[in-house]
């Protein structure tokens, strides 16, 4: 049975969701399941706006035959060729012979490479502003290469105003029968999925998000319509400003991220010890995380989040503790930047984490190192306190200075 519904009375959701796939690109948890979205204009012409993953593709193509009732589909736009937004364009092409697919030339490029298909007669390649008239709706593609692949446009509806942004925008999360950001109360149950699906899957882009929300911004945009998640038909100001600072990677929130390994307990001890210590000194919003037991990807939400960030890790190995050091990693490899940071670490006999924490940090840009780095030799005790209480000092200070 179809499950679509209405954008504006021209234009219709046709997407779906899947609450039982475990892990998005086979990475990241989905505690809540995540929706694909597609959206269908009726017009003098019809065009439907990228498809969806193959695990949804029954109810997929109930939608979309049920908003079409009868008549054909005449075009495709294919903003992204990622396999979860397009997996069903060789079945609608069989559905309906006349299909014209609309996209760029790279997206051609990654049709061939994922699909054997013969796109001959079937393609219209658009270039940077071009336009194709539905009637009374009209398309208009914009070029956001590297958000988060190369291929990626996203297409402006001009007569309603309507932004279809591809993954920009985007967020984890089934849609639970609500699809509009009022709706539901977004910063209670949809920011932390917005902001680990942002860090992980687009964060490495900051600077190519930053061109792309430069290029839309003369746009009148009244609603954004993402390939996963919410659509935004309101309060537009409050996403593309939560864009804004993540892709110039500044903080959300002045606030301290804790993060730390701990092999028996006692580095947890010292940063219980070090996190009761901001909070009482009036720290508000503190997170603390056992790198072992958190996913990565939660990890590095709250990077995106705090501007302060304590990384404590025991020495194993002679090196940092694998858990630390695979965050460490992918803070690198998502172009993490602008973060102030403590260190503390722990080693029996041979304390050697921090100084291989500082240098992995040295490689990351605008990362700010606070003295002093704390050491612990097996558990904390009396000797340890007191740097423990200068480090505390320390974060204050820099707090308080932003």
């Amino acid at each position: 049975m179809h499950c679509t519904r209405k954008i504006t009375d021209s234009i219709s959701w046709v997407g779906g969701c899947d609450r039982r796939l475990a892990l998005f690109e086979n990475l990241f948890p989905l505690p809540r399941g995540v929706a694909y979205n597609s959206y269908l204009i009726m017009d003098e012409k019809t065009a439907l706006i990228d498809t969806v993953d193959s695990s949804i593709s029954r109810q997929f193509v109930e939608n979309v035959l049920s908003v079409l009732n009868g008549r054909t589909l005449d075009y495709l736009v294919v903003n992204h060729m990622e396999p979860d937004h397009c997996a069903n364009i060789a079945d609608l092409m069989l559905r309906f012979p006349d299909l014209k697919i609309v996209g760029n030339t790279k997206t051609f490029t990654f049709i061939r490479q994922f699909y054997n298909m013969d796109l001959e007669g079937h393609t219209i390649t658009v270039q940077e502003g071009d336009t194709l008239s539905l009637g009374q709706h009209t398309l208009r593609f914009y070029f956001a290469p590297m958000v988060h692949w190369p291929e990626v446009m996203v297409t402006y509806e001009e007569s309603e105003k309507l932004l279809f942004s591809a993954d920009a925008f985007g967020s984890f999360g089934a849609l639970n029968g609500a699809l509009f950001n009022d709706e539901v109360d977004f910063d209670r149950d949809w920011l932390s999925d917005a902001r680990r699906y942002y860090g992980n899957i687009v964060g490495k882009y900051g600077p190519q998000v930053q061109s792309a929300l430069k290029k839309l911004s003369g746009l009148d945009i009244r609603m954004i319509c993402p390939l996963h998640g919410l659509v935004w038909r309101n309060d537009l100001g409050y996403l593309l400003d939560k864009y804004d600072h993540w892709s110039r990677y500044q903080p959300e929130e002045h606030t301290v991220a804790i993060f730390y390994g701990s092999m028996y307990g006692d580095t947890e001890n010292a940063v219980d010890l070090l996190a009761s210590g901001l909070v009482e000194a009036g720290v508000k919003n503190i997170s603390v995380y056992d790198v072992s037991s958190t996913h990565v990807s939660t990890l590095i939400s709250e990077v995106f989040r705090c501007s302060h960030l304590v990384l404590a890790s025991p020495t194993y190995n002679n090196g940092i503790y694998p858990a630390m050091l695979n965050f460490l990693h992918d803070m690198k490899a998502l172009n993490l930047q602008n973060r102030t940071v403590a260190l503390i670490q722990n080693g029996s006999w041979a304390p050697a984490s921090a100084n291989q924490m500082k240098a992995l940090l040295s490689e990351m840009k605008g990362m700010q190192i606070l003295d002093p780095v704390v050491t612990i030799k097996s558990s904390p005790n009396d000797d340890t306190m007191a740097p423990l209480i200068q480090l505390k000092e320390s974060i204050l200070s820099s707090l308080s200075n932003l």
